[in-house]
C-alpha cells in the first residue's frame, strides 16, 4: 500500500478523530512507538524510555508496530486518544512524517523522532533523538577497513564486499554510504561492492544475500556491513549456508547485540567487530527530552545524539551486556 493511500481515507479519519476527541485525563503519560519492536535494540530502547519516565514521575506506554505503516498511524491515534502528552516514534516509513507531525501539533502533543529522522509537511525536521548516521557508518567502515588492511585479502583478487542496505531509508543510506566510503579510501575498487537490499530484518538479509553470493562463485572472501546487526547476521548466515567458514568473512555489525552472541558463547564467527549502540540510552534520552519540554514549556532540542563504541570479541564484555 502506498504512503499516499495510507494518508487518505480511514487513516486520516482515525487521526482526525483522535485529535477531535477529548483526550483522557492522563496528565503524566508519554508514549513510545517503535518499528521492529521485537528486535533487541528496540526492546532495550523501550526499557530505557520506561525507566526514565518512571524516574521523572510519568507513566509510559510502549507500542510495537513492526514495519506496518497502518499500525503506526493507528498507534499515533491511540496515543493521542489516550491523553499522551508526549510521543516518541521510530516510524516504519519516513514518509509518514507530515501526518504524524500534524497530528501531534494539532493535539498539542510533544513529538520526537527516534532513530530515523522525520520531517513535517513544511519540510522542517521533527526534533530528533538517536545517533548520527554518517558518524556511525564511518566508524563501521573504518573498523572494516582496518581489519581488511590487516588481512592479506587486499593482494588477493578473490574478495568482495557485501553492502547490505535499506535503500528506502535515509538514515540507513547515511550509514552504508559512509561505510562504503571508508573502504573505498583504502583502495577497494567500486566493482568489488555488491549492494544487497533488505528491509532491516535478518530474514530479508538472508534471502537477499543468497542470490548475490551465488552469482559470485569466484569470490573466496567477503567483507560485510549493513544498516544494523540484523542485516549483517542474515548475510553471515547466507554465507555460512553457501559453505563459507568463520575465517572467510570480515563482518562488522552495527548495534553489537547480535554480534556479541557468538562471542559470548565462544563460537567462531565472521563477526570480527561491531559498533555498540545503546538502545536504552536513546530511550532514556527521548523520555527525558519529552518530559523536560512538557514540564518547562521550552521547545524540544532539535537534536539529541547518543555516543557509540566499537567493540570486538576481546573488548565487548567491558562495554556492554549481551543478552
Amino acid at each position: 500500500m502506498s504512503v499516499k493511500s495510507l494518508l487518505g481515507g480511514a487513516a486520516v479519519t482515525a487521526l482526525a478523530l483522535a485529535i477531535a476527541a477529548p483526550a483522557a485525563a492522563q496528565e503524566k503519560l508519554v508514549t513510545a512507538i517503535y518499528k521492529s519492536g521485537t528486535q533487541q535494540y528496540f526492546i532495550d530502547q523501550a526499557e530505557g524510555f520506561e525507566a526514565a519516565a518512571n524516574e521523572l514521575g510519568y507513566d509510559s506506554r510502549i507500542i510495537n508496530v513492526e514495519l506496518d505503516s497502518n499500525l503506526a498511524i493507528s498507534a499515533v491515534s491511540d496515543a493521542i486518544a489516550a491523553g499522551a502528552r508526549g510521543i516518541g516514534i521510530t516510524a516504519p516509513d519516513q514518509a509518514l512524517g507530515p501526518a504524524v507531525a500534524a497530528a501531534a501539533a494539532d493535539a498539542d502533543v510533544a513529538l520526537v523522532a527516534t532513530d530515523d529522522r522525520l520531517q513535517d509537511g513544511g519540510g522542517q525536521d521533527v526534533p530528533f533523538v538517536g545517533f548520527d548516521g554518517v558518524d556511525m557508518g564511518t566508524r563501521v567502515g573504518k573498523a572494516a577497513a582496518e581489519l581488511l588492511g590487516e588481512s592479506s585479502w587486499m593482494n588477493d583478487a578473490s574478495y568482495g564486499v557485501l553492502s547490505v542496505e535499506v535503500q528506502t531509508l535515509s538514515v540507513c543510506n547515511d550509514r552504508t554510504d559512509a561505510a562504503r566510503a571508508q573502504l573505498a579510501d583504502i583502495g577497494v575498487d567500486a566493482d568489488r561492492f555488491i549492494a544487497v537490499p533488505y528491509d532491516g530484518t535478518a530474514n530479508k538479509a538472508l534471502e537477499a544475500a543468497g542470490p548475490a553470493i551465488t552469482a559470485n562463485p569466484s569470490v573466496d572472501k567477503w567483507v560485510v556491513f549493513a544498516c544494523n546487526d540484523e542485516g549483517v547476521l542474515g548475510t553471515v548466515n547466507a554465507l555460512q549456508n553457501a559453505g563459507y567458514g568463520p575465517d572467510d568473512g570480515i563482518a562488522v555489525g552495527l548495534g553489537a547485540y547480535e554480534a556479541c552472541r557468538p562471542w559470548a558463547a565462544g563460537v567462531p564467527t565472521m563477526f570480527k567487530a561491531a559498533l555498540y549502540l545503546s538502545g536504552a540510552d536513546v530511550g532514556d534520552a527521548a523520555a527525558r527530552a519529552l518530559i523536560n519540554s512538557i514540564e518547562s514549556g521550552d521547545p524540544l532540542p532539535p537534536n539529541t545524539v547518543a555516543n557509540t563504541t566499537i567493540v570486538t570479541p576481546e573488548t565487548y564484555a567491558d562495554v556492554m551486556p549481551c543478552g
